[in-house]
C-alpha cells in the first residue's frame, strides 16, 4: 500500500506585489482560526480597511527578501520535501510518496491531497511544518484536511501530526545549528534570544497550548546548549492588531537590552523550520536595525533549519513514526 507524506507550511503569496498580497491576505485573514472575531465586526475592517492598505506595505517587505527562485518559504518547503524523499530512498524505504502544500496560497492542501490520491496513495500522513501546536496554524491545517476528507469519503482519513515540540531530533538539529553558528562566529554573543511567532493572549485563555509548548521547546533547547537563565531569553514576534499578544515582544526586548548595555545578541527562531518573511525581514532586518539604533553593537541572526541534513533526518523520522503507527 502506497503512503503519502504531505508536508504543509503556512503560506506565501505568489509574488511580491500588492495584488498578490491582497489575494493572499484575504485568504489568510479571512480564516476564523486566524482571526476569531465575529464576521459582522471583522469583515468590514478586513475588506474595507486592511485589504486596501496592508497589501502594498506587505509587498514592499516581501520584495526585500524575494529570491530569483521565488518566495523563500516556498523554496525551502519544496526543497525539504525533495530531501525527505531522497533520504527515504537512501534508507531503502519504499512505498512512500512525498508532497508539499501551503495552507494559504499554492499549492493548496486539497490540490496536493488530490495529487497523492491520483498517484496511488491509499493513506496520507500530514506533517505540519509548525513544531508547536496552535489553533491558528495546526488546527487551521486540520480544517483544510477535514474538508478534503469529507469530499473523499472513499479515502482513509489522513493521519495528522499535531506537534513535535519535544522531539529529540528537532531539538538536536536546533541546538547544533546554534553551535555551528557560534563556531563560525568565534564564540557566543552576550545573549541568545529565542523568538517565536506570537498569538493573541485570548487564544491561550481559551485553551490553546501554543505558549506552553514554545516555553517547553525553549527550555529544552537552552538545556541542550548548557545555557544558564541569564544567558538566554524567550520572546514573541509578529504581533498584529490592537489586542494584547504573548509577551515579552521581540523588538522592544531587543531595544531594551541594547539600552541596558548588552552589546551583542544571537537571535534564533525555533518555531520556524524554514526562513520566511517573519525571519528574514522582521528578525534579520527590522529587529537588527532597532537593536543597533538603540546602542547595540553586534546583532547576529541564526538561520532557520531549512535544508540542514540533521533537520531533514529528524523530519523524516517524525513522519515515519506516524507512518508506522
Amino acid at each position: 500500500m502506497t503512503t503519502g507524506l504531505l508536508l504543509v507550511n503556512l503560506g506565501t503569496p505568489d509574488a511580491p506585489t500588492a495584488p498578490a498580497l491582497k489575494k493572499y491576505l484575504a485568504q489568510f485573514l479571512g480564516d476564523r482560526r486566524v482571526v476569531d472575531l465575529p464576521r459582522l465586526l471583522w469583515w468590514p475592517i478586513l475588506h474595507g480597511i486592511i485589504l486596501n492598505t496592508r497589501p502594498a506595505k506587505s509587498a514592499a517587505k516581501y520584495a526585500r527578501i524575494w529570491t530569483a527562485e521565488g518566495s523563500p518559504l516556498r523554496v525551502h518547503t519544496e526543497r525539504q520535501a525533495k530531501l525527505v524523499k531522497g533520504l527515504l530512498g537512501h534508507r531503502g524505504i519504499e512505498g512512500i510518496t512525498v508532497a508539499w502544500a501551503m495552507r494559504y496560497g499554492a499549492p493548496a492542501v486539497a490540490t496536493a491531497l488530490d495529487e497523492l490520491k491520483r498517484g496511488g496513495a491509499r493513506r496520507v500522513v500530514v506533517v505540519p511544518l509548525y513544531p508547536q501546536f496552535s489553533v491558528s496554524t495546526t488546527a487551521s491545517t486540520q480544517d483544510a484536511v477535514a474538508a478534503w476528507a469529507r469530499r473523499n469519503p472513499d479515502f482513509a482519513r489522513p493521519v495528522e501530526i499535531l506537534d513535535y515540540h519535544e522531539h529529540p531530533g528537532y531539538l538536536g538539529a536546533l541546538a547544533q545549528s546554534v553551535r555551528d553558528h557560534w563556531m563560525k562566529q568565534g564564540g557566543r554573543a552576550g545573549k541568545l534570544i529565542m523568538s517565536f511567532h506570537g498569538i493573541p493572549k485570548r487564544a491561550v485563555a481559551k485553551g490553546d497550548p501554543y505558549e506552553s509548548q514554545c516555553r517547553r521547546s525553549a527550555d529544552l533547547l537552552a538545556r541542550e546548549l548548557n545555557l544558564g537563565p541569564a544567558e538566554w531569553q524567550l520572546t514573541f514576534q509578529s504581533r498584529f492588531g490592537a489586542a494584547e499578544w504573548l509577551q515579552p515582544y521581540t523588538q522592544p526586548t531587543l531595544e531594551q537590552l541594547a539600552k541596558d548595555g548588552v552589546s551583542s545578541v544571537d537571535v534564533v527562531c525555533p518555531g520556524f523550520p524554514s526562513d520566511c518573511l517573519e525571519t528574514l525581514e522582521e528578525i534579520a532586518m527590522e529587529c537588527r536595525d532597532a537593536f543597533l539604533a538603540n546602542g547595540g553593537r553586534e546583532y547576529r541572526y541564526i538561520p532557520c533549519l531549512n535544508e540542514r541534513a540533521d533537520w531533514i533526518a529528524a523530519l523524516t523520522d517524525i513522519a515515519l513514526e506516524h507512518v508506522r503507527a
